[in-house]
């Protein structure tokens, strides 16, 4: 595992988030850092997605802050604060965003939108085009580039979507549930590429239902009702009672062949 730097890439303190009338974030302190792979698990309703989000600045704050690089989002202009996010930190929603008549190809070349002008796209320059290809590249569509979205199953559309998240090359990763519709071999490329961004020396941050796959990241982060139950490296045993406390002893972590994983107990 890479060492964690002294001060965390993106960092939430006290955090608090409310939809509606209900706090779906309550005082929720966690960093992620760079060269790290940080897993978010917990059962439905946990507050997972909502803590992402935040974190991602698409959704406000009741209380507390985010920190992107020491800065809260009050301490830049609102055009700097959109700017800075869009180059430094890449986002992959439950349900992203695109035209399903775009090819592979050109929505890949939407994650470089951040490094061009208004007038940029399609993505042109040497730069633009190295980043797309290694992003086709680590996900597995090389030969679907040229295919539009919409002819594609729905693991397919997923690793394009998360093509387009590599591609901006941002410091930060933030993923929503990015192994939906994926197959077992794409679960395990999800993972090396997961853990390859991190050694590369970005934050990646995802939230995931998979346990095995989370049990693959550096750190977990455990949450139940809003809260942050547990934080620490995914082989810390504190953790692992505290992912077989959340989803009721229905799930008992364990070592298969060197590596922990989450079996289910019937």
């Amino acid at each position: 595992m890479s060492a964690a730097p002294k001060l965390p890439v993106l960092r939430a303190r006290d955090l608090s988030v409310q939809r509606g009338q209900a706090t779906v974030v309550r005082g929720v302190n966690l960093a992620a850092h760079a060269g790290q792979w940080l897993a978010i698990v917990g059962p439905n309703g946990a507050g997972k997605s909502s803590l992402l989000q935040a974190l991602a600045g698409l959704w406000p704050a009741a209380s507390g802050e985010v920190l992107l690089h020491g800065q809260t989002g009050a301490q830049v202009s609102a055009h700097q604060r959109a700017r800075q996010r869009a180059r430094q930190l890449a986002w992959m929603g439950q349900t992203p965003p695109g035209d399903e008549a775009l090819s592979v190809d050109d929505t890949v070349a939407l994650g470089r939108l951040p490094h061009q002008g208004w007038l940029g796209w399609p993505a042109h320059s040497a730069a633009d085009r190295e980043a797309i290809e290694q992003a086709l590249q680590d996900t597995d569509l090389l030969a679907l580039r040229h295919r539009a979205l919409q002819a594609l199953s729905g693991g397919e559309r997923q690793r394009a979507h998360l093509a387009r998240a590599l591609a901006t090359q941002a410091p930060v990763l933030l993923l929503d549930e990015p192994s939906a519709h994926l197959d077992a071999p794409h679960q395990r490329l999800l993972a090396q590429v997961l853990r390859a961004q991190a050694q590369r020396g970005r934050a990646v941050v995802s939230v995931l239902h998979e346990l095995p796959l989370a049990l693959a990241a550096d750190r977990i982060a455990v949450m139940r009702s809003g809260e942050l139950l547990a934080c620490g490296d995914a082989g810390d045993a504190r953790v692992h009672r505290a992912i077989e406390t959340v989803f009721a002893q229905a799930v008992r972590i364990a070592q298969v062949d060197g590596r922990w994983t989450a079996l289910p107990c019937y």
